[in-house]
């Protein structure tokens, strides 16, 4: 048999090993012909993928999302509360104000203004306008709510209650920073409770703006299309209550097996499962809404879109709390698995509710029937498809990176040490990612002919129709107690307890804000107020200015959407990072890198792994170092020069947080930057590297990432070193 020596651990290896072997080079030199993947479509500064990932989610969420959520809340509401919108200067204020806020987004996003938190990267100018932005939304709404003509408020408004009530509350707490320059800021939280945080308000913008409202757009459009009612009222109570209380709990799944504190996460994992019940309450109310109307879903594109759209809910709601189970968690997380999970809510629930809204209103607002059902029958089969190959490629990907990670040869070696093994296998699922990806965006292009065409069919003058709606009898004024008698039915039936509620919207909206609060202090108080929750290390102390402007710009160029610094306490993360990531690593982490995905590999303990010269080529080249790496290069890091001017506000800044600096930090501390970029230098050149570059910004990135887990390493390695070591 033929024996070869396998280069990467000095081991035997037999014949199939050698095939595997030229199988990988195989792959790998077609990624390096671009066959498989394209890195040099990064086009560097502007647009790489960690500067347009967060503008892709922000314009998801945001803009497309957050669009036709306010489109529904304000068609339907008027017609719900049988009222106008309580201000049509709000109005108009709060459509531009959002139109600007996503431009904005769109302008600061690639010029690498960000907070590096996910779904909520947007700096803290735009984060003052997002909120006053949502105060005169919320002002709106309310005030139309206070002079309805309806007393009873349908089910579809319960759910805009929520979503803005808790979305306030959500950006409040999550994005209070301090200042450190006109668009740069820094978290007031720090690792272990930075990431809590970030994940009780990344969880619940998917709860609350991706879920709730779209469910008062299905409570009122779908009954509307079908023309059929809801088919459940108490079905709805138990769907919007069992949501409201249940949801928030849930954000710490999303952080199993990392430094935060294990009771947290097990929490959010119970009630994550819990969810399941209610989540499927809500599809069955949606889908029996339909009984008796299936033969018009089979003609009627509206509907289709509208069913497609609660199956995608019925299985985003089950894939979801099967995700946050500590042991599927552990193969999934950090892989394509996740993608599959947000793009399929995302793309199939609110993407194929807004499109069933939109071709169920604009035959109305336009006063023209649908330029072509065919079209839009067109766009929902080849939107359904995309949809359908983006989200099975996505779980073939994720499955096969999470079993390659953790995969171990009968030697009990790692059989994939080398990281990019996994990313030139799952390569072909990201080709089909595409073509679904393309599909989906086609039957949206069709869509917009379609809208399109209808617009220009409308007639020269819209025809306005007049509603009287009489003063309603509970608005009146209430009659003598004699007369009231006189007047009384002779059995008047008791309202339902649920009806009474509807009729006092103020105390309806305290009680949700009630349910939603006193669910997020129950796991916010314990891991911020009780004691010291985040045991500390006397070995880990702040980063140096150098270090601190290093890491700002690994936020800002986005490394972060791709390595995560989280090491799990799991043999095959230990085997290949090193030892497993302890909370008092992150003290002064403001705000925290643990990341969501791993496109790369982690870097927590890259510290002292490599020396120099290979980051400076690495940085250049990502191929050259690592063959095979979709990584993209970053030319500018090596022509931009450093603002020392700046190093001073941002040390300032972290000081005010109750970062420890050193007097001398506080008084120079661009004076200890240049210093420590001169020694980083003068290493790089008697390593082979370029000479004279100590002011360049690639400098700053590398003291930052030598530094990443050495606190933990040093010691370690000083405990060794002494007498009697350990």
């Amino acid at each position: 048999m033929l024996q070869l020596l396998d280069a990467a651990d000095g081991r035997l290896v037999g014949e199939e090993d050698a095939a595997l072997a030229v199988a990988k080079d195989e792959l790998v030199q077609a990624v390096d012909d671009g066959d498989a993947v394209w890195p040099s479509l990064n086009l560097a500064p502007y647009f790489t993928f960690g500067r347009l990932r967060p503008l892709h989610t922000n314009a998801v969420i945001f803009a497309f999302a957050g669009n036709g959520m306010f489109a529904a809340i304000y068609y339907s509401s008027q017609r719900l509360l049988k009222a106008r919108m309580f201000s049509d200067l709000l109005s108009n204020i709060h459509f531009w104000g959002w139109q600007l806020i996503i431009v904005a987004a769109a302008v600061t996003l690639p010029l690498g203004f960000t907070q590096g938190k996910e779904y909520a990267e947007l700096e803290w100018p735009i984060d003052l306008a997002i909120t006053v932005v949502w105060v005169v939304f919320a002002v709106n709404f309310f005030g139309t709510l206070a002079r309805r003509r309806e007393r009873h408020l349908y089910v579809a408004l319960w759910f805009y209650i929520a979503t803005i009530i808790t979305v306030a509350i959500l950006h409040i707490f999550n994005n209070l920073v301090i200042p450190a320059g006109p668009f740069k800021s820094y978290s007031i939280y720090a690792g272990v409770q930075d990431a809590f945080m970030q994940w009780w308000y990344g969880h619940n913008a998917v709860a609350f703006f991706l879920t709730t409202p779209f469910l008062g757009l299905m409570y009122y459009f779908l009954p509307k299309a079908a023309d059929r009612p809801v088919f459940s009222y108490r079905l709805s109570i138990l769907h919007f209550w069992s949501l409201v209380f249940l949801y928030i709990w849930a954000g710490p799944h999303h952080l199993h097996y990392t430094a935060l504190p294990a009771w947290a996460s097990t929490l959010g994992m119970i009630f994550s499962v819990m969810l399941w019940m209610p989540s499927w309450g809500g599809m069955i109310n949606g889908l029996l809404t339909l009984r008796g109307a299936w033969d018009k879903v089979a003609e009627d594109p509206v509907l289709k879109f509208f069913v497609v759209a609660i199956t995608f809910y019925g299985m985003s709601t089950f894939e979801g709390p099967m995700l946050s189970v500590k042991s599927v968690n552990a193969l999934s997380h950090y892989t394509n698995w996740n993608i599959a999970h947000v793009h399929g809510g995302a793309l199939g629930w609110v993407g194929f509710m807004v499109f069933g809204m939109v071709y169920w209103l604009v035959p109305r607002l336009y006063q023209a029937p649908l330029y072509s059902l065919r079209l839009a029958s067109t766009h929902f089969w080849i939107s359904t498809i995309g949809i359908v190959l983006y989200v099975v490629s996505l779980w073939a990907a994720g499955i096969t990176e999470g079993l390659m990670w953790r995969a171990f040869d009968d030697t009990g070696r790692l059989q994939f040490p080398d990281f990019v093994e996994t990313s030139v296998r799952i390569a072909p699922m990201y080709w089909v990612r595409m073509l679904g990806g393309s599909l989906y965006i086609t039957g949206t292009l069709i869509g917009i002919y379609n809208v399109y065409k209808t617009w220009a069919a409308r007639p020269a003058v819209y025809a306005l129709a007049e509603v009287e709606v009489p003063v309603p009898t509970w608005r009146r004024p209430r009659p003598a107690a004699s007369d009231q008698r006189a007047l009384r039915p002779e059995a008047e039936a008791p309202a339902h307890w649920h009806r009474r509620w509807e009729g006092l919207p103020m105390v309806f909206s305290v009680l949700v804000g009630l349910a939603v609060v006193v669910a997020s202090l129950f796991e916010i108080l314990p891991t911020f107020l009780i004691g010291d929750n985040v045991p500390r290390i006397a070995a880990v102390r702040p980063y140096r200015p150098l270090e601190l402007y290093g890491r700002d710009i690994y936020i800002r160029e986005g490394c972060y959407n791709c390595h995560s610094q989280m090491v799990r306490p799991f043999v095959d993360e230990t085997v290949r990072y090193g030892e497993y990531s302890k909370p008092g690593e992150f003290v002064y982490d403001h705000p925290f890198q643990w990341g969501s995905r791993r496109i790369g590999p982690d870097i927590h303990r890259e510290g002292g792994k490599r020396n120099h010269v290979w980051h400076w080529h690495h940085f250049r080249d990502p191929r050259a170092t690592s063959k095979g790496s979709v990584m993209p290069a970053y030319p500018h890091l090596f022509s931009d020069r450093i603002d020392w001017g700046e190093i001073q506000d941002r040390v300032d800044a972290m000081a005010m947080l109750g970062t420890p600096y050193s007097k001398a930090a506080l008084d120079d501390a661009p004076g200890q930057a240049r210093a420590q970029a001169e020694q980083i230098a003068a290493e790089l050149a008697a390593q082979g590297g370029p000479t004279g570059v100590a002011d360049r910004e690639v400098i700053a990135l590398i003291a930052y990432l030598q530094r990443l887990g050495t606190d933990i390493t040093q010691r370690a390695a000083a405990e060794q070193a002494a007498p009697g070591g350990k």
